[in-house]
């Protein structure tokens, strides 16, 4: 069903005041996240509370109520969130870029109304199942399977590790379709589940004890379900490249998290370095205390000019499967930006930091495993490589700065590191290496977003501060990209190794 009062109406300034006021009250006022943030899941009447401002209307279609899914106002919730809890702006992000946006682009239309009435009206959540106890990073090859039963599709299996495990309301379940003599399909179906209905839901064999995202449930989810026919996602060629599309629309979405969380790192290593003194002194005079407050404000800067990118680039009108190298890059290099932030704020903030409740502390536990999930970032720096070799190629180039140079993503920051990426490249490269090369191309790719940021009138000195702050981080992985070296691992070390021996 359609509803005809759309939330659209509400200026988008107004929208996102009204979160960040709710957010203030249940944190701060009505509860307290210092004492509940060290608990697992979020108080209810926090939850409520927050949900009932529905932040989630900003995926959900004007034409169904909701404020018609503009990547702008997705980003600017997920920035509000992550400024106070990053776990929150995750359960965000997990709702808006792994169900809602494919819903909204693939989905029959025939499951459509329902599902985001209750998202409006009832606060419904969604998430996404791809990763198996067997297939992590080699989730083409998940074993989970569906088989055509008359008007359903049976789908089992086992998946793990999914944010809202036993919380969520939906699922987008993903499985391999089932040929009549058991083999398992190359390609990828995707199926709205409804957690709700009694042939749909799925048993959570295990809560898992996750180290960080205290309020998020992970866990081990038993798939043995049975959906109709009209919750299969409709993609535009193959599931495969539906999958593609979705998950770097995601990782387009990742600065949105990061955008929040590094300008509250920043907030408040500022109060501590200015208000802290030592001998008379403030934390603030000393050289090694600027070096590190630019590095957070220059992950600001890039922040800033990732989220102005993906408003422009990111919309779900657009086809996101070919663009590999950008959405990688945006998501690895932002989510080292976030846990470099924690890590700095921490150390800034002395023997303080280091108090389970303190929001430093908190950061680094919440922010690393952005590291990992969906692409691990060492994965992800390695496909950027070899995508970008694989251009080169094709084009007969061999020199990295004439590449970047005539390369879209880059043609506009290349000079700025002109002396540092003027050499030839080496196809044929250790693994290492191949990691070095894709975090300088990341970076380089972060500074082209930097400096048009800075020709739309974004603040000269933090633009200006940040590409320098790139190129010295580039002259060092240059610097140990060309470094020879060839270590390897000493498995049977035992014998001869206690230094108590030779002492």
């Amino acid at each position: 069903m359609i509803i005809s009062e759309s939330t659209g109406q509400i200026p988008f300034s107004t929208f996102l005041n009204s979160l960040k006021e709710t957010l203030k009250s249940v944190f701060y006022e009505r509860d307290d996240i210092e004492k509940f943030i060290q608990q697992r899941g979020f108080p209810a009447v926090v939850l409520r509370d927050i949900m009932s401002r529905n932040p989630l209307s900003v995926a959900i279609p004007e034409a169904y109520g909701g404020r018609g899914v503009k990547v702008k106002e997705c980003l600017g919730v997920l920035e509000t969130a992550s400024y106070e809890s990053l776990p929150l702006s995750l359960v965000f992000g997990i709702n808006i870029a792994l169900f809602l946006e494919p819903v909204v682009k693939y989905a029959q239309e025939s499951v459509k109304g329902d599902i985001f009435k209750r998202f409006l009206n009832k606060q419904n959540m969604g998430g996404l199942m791809i990763t198996e106890p067997d297939y992590g990073s080699d989730a083409l090859n998940m074993q989970t399977f569906n088989v055509k039963e008359g008007s359903h599709y049976h789908i089992q299996g086992t998946k793990h590790w999914q944010g809202l495990t036993g919380m969520a309301d939906y699922w987008l379940m993903t499985s391999r379709p089932k040929t009549a003599d058991g083999r398992l399909g190359r390609d990828i179906d995707f199926f709205v589940c409804d957690a709700h209905q009694p042939e749909q839901r799925i048993e959570v064999q295990e809560y898992y004890n996750n180290i960080g995202l205290y309020p998020i449930p992970y866990g081990k989810n038993i798939v043995d379900i049975k959906v109709p026919e009209e919750n299969k996602l409709k993609p535009e060629t193959t599931g495969l490249k539906l999958m593609m599309d979705l998950l770097h629309r995601s990782r387009f979405q990742f600065p949105g998290m990061g955008m929040g969380f590094i300008h509250r790192m920043m907030d408040e290593a500022i109060e501590q370095v200015t208000s802290r003194f030592v001998g008379g002194k403030s934390l603030m005079s000393l050289d090694q205390v600027k070096h590190q407050i630019t590095r957070i404000q220059s992950a600001f800067t890039i922040s800033s000019a990732m989220c102005s990118r993906s408003a422009e680039h990111s919309g779900i009108e657009n086809d996101l499967s070919p663009d590999a190298v950008e959405a990688g890059s945006m998501k690895a290099f932002i989510t080292d930006l976030m846990q470099e932030s924690a890590q700095t704020l921490t150390q800034l903030l002395g023997a303080n930091g280091y108090k389970a409740e303190n929001v430093g502390s908190r950061g680094i536990m919440d922010s690393r495993p952005f590291q990992i999930f969906e692409g691990s970032n060492d994965m992800l720096y390695t496909q950027i490589s070899e995508g970008v070799l694989k251009m080169m190629r094709k084009k007969k180039e061999v020199n990295l700065l004439d590449f970047f140079q005539s390369y879209n993503l880059t043609d506009r920051a290349a000079d700025y590191f002109k002396s540092l990426v003027n050499f030839k490249v080496d196809f044929d490269l250790p693994q290492r290496k191949i990691v070095d090369l894709g975090k300088i191309i990341s970076k380089v790719i972060a500074a082209n977003h930097v400096v048009d940021l800075g020709t739309k009138g974004f603040r000269g000195d933090l633009i200006r501060e940040s590409i320098e702050t790139i190129r010295h981080d580039i002259a060092m992985l240059v610097s140990s990209y060309k470094f020879e070296m060839k270590t390897v691992p000493v498995v049977d070390y035992r014998e001869d190794s206690s230094w108590l021996k030779f002492s």
